[in-house]
């Protein structure tokens, strides 16, 4: 719009009133800096800058001014009536603003619950993920960070690690935001560099927190796949104790293999480990000492640093497990169905559950 259009719609009766109060020294009425509000917050919806504004004001309170021959009450009458309706029209422009920011701000939350939990029409929700620089015809990855804290929209880690992610890859095809507590990120599934970047700034910002990586889905319900993919990658992670704060779904696919059959997984611990309970201290030192040996490599001097025990002290547990059991860690025959039913029990959180 050009400065002659700002001056029409925005400044009407601007300069007829300041020759009023000049002239009689009055201030402005409540209608007149209720009219100068209103007027301010039409600019902010018509989105004009407000610097501009204010300078089209100021011209037109120096072309209005009174020239010759007045008084001093007249100037500093036309001065306070200036101050005023800019202080005023200023006022409604920063209100319609905040207004604005909090519409954007509560339909951008209400896109990310209804992407996140598939609640909307598909066709419906790939509209609204144009307005937010998703195009969910495309395959889209989502990385989920997690810490010791609960993270919220607007919070300090939020704000530190969106700029740093936003400061170095395109903006427009990426959205991170949070939920429940974690901070996430929603970019195309051939940006790999993107969600790499942004689980290790996630992963630094919150002092050590894990961020799983759910695999590249293609089509409006891609990005639900993917973040389940990721929240279940947190919650193997945090059951089996997996290492690196980062954990990609795509390098996780036996675990949900192998608790998809639930029965077939309990027969198998409760067949294999359950003779374990009958060991004094019960089964879960020595359910440990199979943790600490194949995640070692099956190597017995590392599985005994891990336990802080003796490289002794661990070759009797392993052959008491062997003498319980009938299965030897030792042995790559029964090592399999012992590994699997270890994993087994960690997923199912026993002997602390009963199957």
């Amino acid at each position: 719009m050009s400065e002659q259009g700002i001056s029409e719609r925005y400044l009407d009766g601007f300069a007829g009133v300041l020759a009023e109060v000049a002239s009689t020294g009055r201030r402005l009425t409540r209608e007149e800096l209720k009219s100068r509000r209103a007027l301010g917050e039409q600019a902010a919806e018509a989105g004009l800058g407000l610097r501009a504004l204010v300078v089209a004001h100021l011209a037109a309170a120096r072309a209005a001014w009174p020239l010759g021959p007045g008084s001093t009450e007249s100037t500093l009458a036309a001065l306070a009536a200036v101050e005023q309706a800019v202080d005023v029209f200023a006022e409604g422009y920063e209100r319609a603003q905040r207004l604005t920011v909090r519409r954007e701000e509560a339909a951008r939350r209400e896109f990310i619950d209804d992407l996140l939990y598939g609640r909307s029409d598909l066709g419906r929700l790939a509209e609204r993920a144009e307005r937010f620089g998703l195009r969910l015809s495309r395959a889209h990855a989502v990385a989920v960070a997690e810490g010791p804290q609960s993270y919220g929209e607007g919070g300090a880690v939020a704000r530190r690690v969106e700029a740093a992610v936003l400061a170095r890859f395109d903006s427009h095809s990426i959205l991170l935001t949070t939920k429940n507590g974690r901070l996430l990120c929603i970019a195309p599934g051939d940006t790999d560099e993107v969600l790499t970047y942004f689980a290790r700034q996630a992963s630094a910002a919150t002092e050590g927190g894990r961020v799983a990586v759910g695999r590249p889905q293609t089509g409006p319900g891609g990005v639900v796949q993917s973040y389940e993919e990721a929240l279940a990658a947190l919650d193997m992670a945090e059951r089996l104790g997996l290492p690196g704060p980062v954990l990609r779904a795509a390098d996780l696919l036996v675990y949900p293999v192998l608790a998809r059959d639930r029965q077939a997984m309990a027969d198998l611990v409760q067949h294999t480990l359950g003779p374990l309970t009958a060991a004094r201290g019960g089964a879960m030192p020595l359910l440990e000492t199979l943790v600490a040996y194949f995640d070692s490599g099956c190597v017995a001097a590392e599985a005994a640093r891990r336990l802080s025990l003796s490289v002794r002290a661990l070759t009797y547990r392993l052959e008491r497990i062997h003498q319980l059991t009938g299965a030897d860690p030792a042995d790559p025959a029964h090592r399999y169905m012992l590994q699997t039913a270890v994993i087994g029990a960690r997923l199912m959180d026993w002997p602390d559950r009963p199957l």
